[in-house]
């Protein structure tokens, strides 16, 4: 089998595997920039008579419109051609946008799900007997409810969802397979917000519908009343293009047109209502509270930001963004490291939600030209989060980014940094030196701080004396001394590092080793007795070697100083919730060597509720351990190249980032096709 890559500086990854050409969105299918990629890397293929396309959705979040017309677009021409195009890996979100519009009858999908409605033959069969047949009603409530209908004139199903007797949902659910119309589940990304906008407001709300998807000249309308025959005709005409209804919850559609809206700051269903235990800590004083659900009288901003800031503490995210766009503003949270859009608001509020946050930050609200940075405290679910501000100017406004730093969801026990037992015994090991150089490395977000700061609660007692240097000190610990890097007024690095040699330290963690001087100064420390911490931004743990040599460092002092380096990387790990299993592709066993170990079962996400419909919920690290032993240190000594390091590397077996993440999969704690993302294989 022949396997090329390319595009890997780009949006989309194109795999050859013998006649079938994969191709791979690294991104979410929902800007033009992307689609028009995607469209282009397919009619390269087609120029090279590459006709059997497979489109791997694994990376990919959201789809919308345009996204789909394309993909329709590439199969039409592929079949011209006497090719197929196959869409492989739709997570839960995108296998519904796919039921809903038809796409399936378009384009072959696999992994797709099974639930598809079948036409009903019995349409006589009334609602009330299906819903009895199903344990869901007994049989005096249907009496009950035919009675009621006699006197009001109301549909069963709308009496029999009134008084609480089944389910919305339920009912719902048994009315489509009745009327072979299929039921959804309205949240963020089922909808196109350039089609939901193509209504306006007022008649949404009026006829209690919600534009999904436009396909084909077809529009998916989600509706809480399939033979609302008024109301479809009305939007065929306003839109003058033909409708499909799909059923779902009259919550979820007026909580969706709140959303696709934002034309209310009291609107915040999306985020969601402050909890009585939410405040924030002005000035960052601890005595002094401002309790929100009282602020939250006086300014519907205040609550809103306060909402926006809470949800985001409870569904883990780590970081805020609030960007200003043409017409609307954009809240996204990071989760896992993959960011989330949760709402839109009206732009005109951006001005306002920004003034707000500075004020919260104690920043100067006039000052909109230049970047600003700041921190706010808040104290939420009986704890204190710290959040950092940063704004940036751009060409519709400020954006804003708060960075989340929850100490509750600090990993700060080596023993549950996701490590095999191997290598925290390891990792123990380079700790438990009285002197020397430890680098941790891996690429921003890769979780270098969580594991400096394990390593030094490993570390610390009341024996020993432990200074840091950070930008910014992200997390306090008891008992250890930490400084923080204030380049403004020359407090850099090196300066805080030469300084802190005189304060008779034991252990010294510098949070970042960027130039030639901390490098030499850092080296100098270890080999004077002193056991000092730092990362470097490289991919891998020998890149070190070669990144502290390309900054000055003589080999010989590297050489000597080194104890170790430990590279890693964030992977995330399989949703709980929904985690299902399957039997491992005979060509994946093969490739990796697992056929002698019997049938080979791994996990995957299918999407839900719980994981924003990603499959992935929580974090857990990769590590690829190099411990310096004489041989390596005579290897340095000799300033190696690349591939010399590589080739020590390689005989002396030593576990790379990949194959330790394959040792994850095994142990079904993430996917096979996260590691591959994360390593960019």
């Amino acid at each position: 089998m022949s396997v090329a890559q390319e595009n890997l500086a780009g949006e989309i990854l194109r795999t050859r595997v013998g006649v079938m050409t994969h191709l791979a969105p690294r991104a979410s299918l929902n800007t033009e920039d992307v689609i028009q990629e995607l469209i282009d890397a397919s009619a390269d293929c087609m120029e090279q008579r590459e006709i059997q396309l497979v489109i791997d959705l694994s990376a990919v979040q959201v789809v919308n419109s345009q996204a789909l017309e394309a993909l329709i677009e590439i199969q039409d021409k592929l079949v011209r051609l006497g090719g197929w195009a196959k869409v492989i890996h739709p997570n839960t979100l995108i296998q519904d946008i796919f039921r809903i519009t038809g796409f399936t009858e378009y384009v072959n999908v696999m992994d797709a799900a099974q639930d598809v409605i079948k036409p009903n033959t019995d349409r006589q069969r009334r609602l009330g007997d299906t819903l009895v047949e199903k344990e869901l009603l007994t049989q005096k409530r249907v009496e009950e409810a035919i009675a009621l209908q006699k006197k009001t004139g109301k549909r069963m199903g709308q009496i029999i969802i009134d008084k609480g007797w089944a389910s919305e949902q339920d009912v719902l659910m048994t009315i489509g397979e009745q009327l072979s119309v299929p039921y959804v589940r309205l949240r963020t990304g089922i909808y196109d917000p350039d089609v939901a906008n193509l209504l306006d407001r007022k008649t949404v709300a009026r006829l209690r519908i919600v534009p999904l998807q436009k396909v084909r000249g077809a529009v998916t309308l989600a509706t809480a009343d399939p033979q609302a025959i008024p109301s479809f005709d009305e939007v065929e005409q306003r839109l003058g293009c033909r409708v499909y209804p799909v059923l779902a919850q009259r919550e979820e559609i007026m909580n969706t047109i709140s959303d696709v809206y934002a034309g209310n700051v009291d609107d915040i269903i999306m985020v969601g209502d402050v909890d009585e235990d939410f405040e924030i800590v002005e000035n960052l004083v601890p005595e002094d509270y401002s309790v929100i659900d009282e602020m939250a009288e006086g300014s519907p901003v205040i609550n809103l930001v306060n909402s926006i800031v809470q949800r985001a503490v409870r569904d883990g995210a780590s970081d805020i963004h609030i960007e200003p766009g043409r017409g609307k503003s954009r809240v996204r949270y990071r989760i896992d490291g993959v960011l989330y859009e949760v709402t839109t608001l009206r732009s005109d509020l951006h001005p306002a939600i920004i003034s707000r946050m500075k004020v919260m930050a104690n920043l100067d609200i006039s000052e909109r030209r230049l970047p600003q940075d700041g921190r706010i405290q808040v104290q939420t679910q009986g704890r204190a989060v710290d959040l950092r501000f940063s704004s940036l100017p751009g060409l519709y406004g400020e954006k804003i980014v708060l960075r989340i730093l929850d100490k509750n969801q600090s990993l700060l026990d080596v023993n549950k940094l996701g490590m095999s037992p191997d290598n925290v015994t390891l990792f123990k090991s380079l700790l438990d030196h009285s002197n020397g150089l430890v680098l941790v490395t891996g690429p921003t977000g890769s979780g270098k701080t969580t594991s400096l700061y394990a390593a030094l609660n490993y570390l610390n007692s009341i024996e020993k004396n432990i200074v840091t240097i950070e930008d910014p000190v992200e997390y306090q610990i008891d008992i250890i001394n930490q400084n923080e890097v204030r380049e403004n007024i020359g407090l850099t690095f090196s300066s805080i590092l030469r300084h802190t040699l005189r304060q008779d330290p034991d252990i010294v963690m510098v949070g970042e080793i960027r130039d030639r001087e901390t490098a030499e100064i850092a080296v100098q420390a270890a080999l004077t007795g002193h056991l000092v911490l730092s990362t470097l931004h490289t991919n891998h743990a020998i890149g070190a070697i070669t990144r502290m040599i390309d900054m000055g460092v003589e080999p010989y002092l590297l050489s000597s100083a080194l104890i170790g380096v430990v590279a890693q990387r964030l992977v995330r790990t399989t949703c709980p919730a929904c985690k299902t299993k399957y039997v491992a592709p005979p060509d994946l066993v093969t490739r990796f060597g697992w056929d002698d170990q019997g049938q080979i079962k791994l996990s995957r996400g299918r999407g839900c509720t719980e994981c924003y419909d990603s499959g992935y919920k929580g974090r857990i690290g990769i590590h690829e351990i190099l411990k310096a032993d004489e041989d390596l240190q005579r290897l340095v000594t000799s300033n190696p190249g690349r591939d010399e390091l590589a080739r020590y590397l390689e005989e002396r077996n030593i576990k790379t980032l990949f194959y330790d993440g394959l040792d994850h999969v095994r142990r079904g704690d993430t996917s096979i096709e996260e590691i591959s993302r994360v390593i960019n294989l």
